[in-house]
């Protein structure tokens, strides 16, 4: 297996290489505005620090969210459209998930909670047992409309003390969890979600009301 994996549904764009066994080659850097600009390079640098042809990979993964629509879009159409060039299949992965799985890697135990910032003072949460696996969400909700989280990570958890008490690391999703993840779950036969985005709401750009046409009816 060579995996090219990557994601662009938190602020931080990333990518990574993973041969089945561990990962290559990976690269992080936080810019909300930029994930356009950013991805590509990102997976050039990954592919020629893993020594890998975009030639020799035999699947993508990419992070499908929840995330912001702006952002969230760039890593799906990019998978998608390097899928098509390459003729490889496309492996969704909750980016909730893989940040769970990436704490579980530092060391969390126990159950806990893995949040996001969903912006309008909102997060996308859910809810993970002892093992990993997701009990609860995803979901997008005001974190003062939640039952306390005694234990939890990420962005989302960080930015709501109130609602996620003791909240800490990782802040973003880095590629390397999120493909030794996919990795894990394709080696044991488990079906990952396909290429598409887990939104969860609507997205901030609507067309104005009273939208005047410009060309003649």
């Amino acid at each position: 297996m060579l995996l090219l994996a990557f994601d662009t549904a938190t602020p931080a764009v990333t990518a990574a290489v993973h041969d089945g066994t561990a990962v290559l080659a990976e690269t992080y850097q936080v810019d909300a505005r930029r994930h356009g600009e950013l991805l590509l390079p990102a997976i050039g640098r990954v592919l020629a620090e893993a020594g890998v042809a975009k030639q020799e990979l035999t699947a993508i993964a990419v992070g499908v969210g929840p995330g912001p629509y702006t952002g969230l879009r760039v890593g799906l159409v990019t998978a998608a459209a390097l899928g098509h060039a390459l003729g490889l299949p496309v492996h969704g992965v909750c980016t909730l998930d893989a940040i769970a799985h990436q704490a579980r890697a530092e060391g969390l135990t126990g159950p806990f909670t893995a949040a996001t910032d969903a912006r309008r003072k909102e997060v996308y949460w859910a809810d993970y047992d002892a093992d990993g696996r997701r009990t609860a969400g995803p979901s997008v909700d005001r974190p003062g409309d939640l039952a306390q989280r005694q234990v939890s990570v990420g962005a989302g958890a960080l930015l709501y003390p109130e609602a996620f008490p003791g909240a800490h690391g990782p802040e973003h999703l880095s590629a390397g969890a999120l493909a030794d993840f996919a990795a894990t779950e394709l080696a044991a036969g488990r079906e990952l979600l396909e290429n598409r985005p887990l939104y969860l709401r609507r997205p901030d750009a609507q067309v104005p009301a009273g939208y005047k046409a410009v060309l003649p009816a």
